[in-house]
């Protein structure tokens, strides 16, 4: 890390500030600080749809299992694609146009009140440690990056998050997602190719990787490996389509631009991951012992991203290869503070507390939530940071498995299932805890290995993926069945609750006309303002080709520049034309 590198973080920290503040001036009500007013264009969610689906996790934790082996970490993020995908041929714009503040305002208008309050007091701790996770995979590249002390580290940075959340709701969320999605891809980009070229090219990095790291096609001889790969499609399908997750589609216009975000972020994800992978692919070549270079990281892999940048990027793009990977993690980080403190408020204070609190008021009550809950989002990291018997690719995708896959079953499948009775969401939650519990108590892999008769024990990675998939299948299996199962006590049920679900579906159903709906649009203002920051920020990153560096180093920022200005150029051109 050079001093041009700390230069490149601190302008990028007051830049993400001034966001938040110019973000600010599009808030007047609850409505716009929690879902930016039902106003925001397609490229604006899509970019966040992007850049909340993944966080530091990906350069780390991730970045480990492609360092490792290769190839199998790709099946999740391309799962990510299909699941957007899906999203735009069906979830998408049915979120959209079930016409609610937060997505748990809907688990009430499908469910009931009680199922509400359920939702919402199980959402808020899963949120909080969800966000835990991320804000402690950021941390470790962090603090490998810095030399810092690592819980210092997830403290300040916790508190960075938590400021700009504070001064933008979602708009200043979702405005900080886009500026960072053009800035992460073209650096990425540039990290792949250099990363390519101190190997000695593709050819090359092909040849020297080692043996099974791009052997795709033994899924097909480990039966193991092919049931986790079902596994992982199946359980990103579950937490990109359900109606918690469809809140990011409450921010925009209607539905055709619920379909066009949703499309730009499976867009992204089929062409991120092939970049992203490069990188720790190529260290497994340079860097075999990675121990070495990181003595002080609790599971040394996890630095297999840094590790490459450091040997192959020039003075400054480390830092903003940093600023991206802060960005990417913040960007998941402050839209889960912003959702989560938008449940508590607009579904337990407004409903319980205060039902007639005015909206300067619920907007500050919002603001205090954001708060508490951003100080135990840096307590649960710290935490985390503290376990030293699960690395942060497990802790991750068992986290999400075993206890958040449970909790998002009856939301998806309330989606296509209409005739069940109000106590049906609860209920499929509570039972697929239960067997969660049951799974990761008797069907562990030392299960398996007795089941089988096993001569060697199986290794460390395929206990993770045995534990993944037997998780993700019993909770599916089970919850399916007690869902589908609930429809017999259909015809008990009070008319008056009929009629509320039939409302419900009703309006799911009916396109949302924004003219008569929303009212006067901020196409212009958007595009203005995001147009402006993109040749600030593309500007700066252009300078940065004054360095003294090596001419690729030069070019990679004119090139990353470039990419960036050409957008915000784009953007102000579209709003000149409105």
């Amino acid at each position: 890390m050079t001093h041009y590198d700390y230069a490149v973080i601190a302008f990028y920290f007051l830049f993400m500030l001034l966001m938040g503040g110019l973000a600010s001036r599009f808030i007047k009500n609850s409505s716009d600080y929690f879902r930016g007013g039902g106003q925001m264009m397609w490229w604006l969610v899509g970019a966040a749809a992007f850049m909340t689906q993944f966080s530091a996790w990906t350069f780390t934790g991730a970045a480990s299992k492609a360092y490792s082996e290769g190839w199998p970490i790709l099946v999740i993020f391309f799962a990510n694609a299909v699941g957007f995908i899906a999203n735009a041929a069906y979830f998408a714009p049915r979120a959209r146009q079930m016409r609610v503040i937060t997505a748990i305002e809907a688990v009430r208008q499908r469910f009931s009140q009680a199922n509400e309050h359920v939702f919402t007091w199980l959402q808020i701790p899963l949120g909080t440690l969800y966000a835990g996770i991320w804000l402690n995979g950021l941390c470790v590249f962090l603090s490998a990056a810095f030399g810092f002390n690592l819980e210092h580290t997830i403290l300040l940075t916790g508190l960075v998050v938590v400021a700009m959340t504070l001064l933008g709701g979602s708009w200043a969320a979702i405005a900080g997602d886009f500026i960072q999605m053009l800035v992460l891809m073209p650096v990425t980009v540039v990290a792949a190719f250099l990363a390519l070229r101190e190997v000695g090219g593709v050819q090359a990095f092909i040849e020297r990787l080692p043996a099974g790291h791009l052997d795709i096609a033994a899924a097909f001889d480990s039966p193991l490996m092919l049931v986790w790969v079902v596994a992982i499609l199946v359980k990103q399908f579950i937490s990109t389509n359900n109606m918690l997750e469809g809140s990011r589609y409450l921010c925009v216009k209607d539905d055709v631009h619920a379909r066009r975000a949703a499309l730009l972020a499976a867009a992204l994800f089929l062409v991120g991951p092939i970049i992203w992978f490069i990188p720790p692919m190529a260290a497994s070549i340079l860097h075999p012992d990675l121990g070495a270079v990181f003595p002080s990281l609790k599971n040394p892999s996890e630095g297999a991203f840094l590790a490459i940048s450091v040997t192959t990027m020039p003075a400054g793009m480390i830092g903003l290869l940093l600023c991206g990977i802060l960005a990417a993690t913040m960007s998941s980080m402050d839209s889960g503070l912003n959702k989560n403190a938008g449940f508590f408020v607009k579904n337990f204070y407004h409903t319980v507390v205060r039902p007639h609190a005015t909206e300067k008021e619920l907007v500050t009550a919002g603001k205090c939530a954001t708060a508490v809950l951003g100080i135990l989002v840096i307590i649960a990291a710290i935490n985390f940071s503290r376990m030293e018997d699960i690395g942060l690719f497990d802790l991750m995708l068992q986290f999400g498995t075993l206890i958040a896959v449970p909790y998002t079953i009856p939301l998806v499948l309330c989606v296509f299932i209409k005739r069940t009775p109000s106590w049906s969401g609860w209920s499929t939650v509570i039972v697929c805890l239960v067997a969660s519990l049951l799974t990761t108590r008797y069907l562990d892999a030392r299960w398996l290995e007795s089941v089988l008769q096993l001569v060697q024990p199986l290794t460390n990675s395929e206990a993770g993926y045995w534990t993944i998939a037997v998780g993700l299948f019993v909770n599916v299996l089970v919850g399916v069945a007690w869902f589908v199962g609930t429809m017999a006590f259909w015809k008990a049920t009070p008319s008056a609750e009929r009629d509320r679900i039939e409302a419900f579906y009703s309006r799911m159903l009916t396109p949302v006309d924004f003219a008569r709906e929303e009212g006067a649009n901020s196409d212009h203002a958007q595009a203005r303002l995001l147009g402006n920051l993109s040749l600030a920020y593309g500007g700066f990153i252009s300078l940065l080709a004054l360095i003294p560096n090596p001419m690729a180093g030069r070019l990679g920022f004119v090139f990353c520049g470039v990419v960036v200005v050409a957008v915000g150029v784009a953007l102000k051109h579209s709003a000149r034309k409105r």
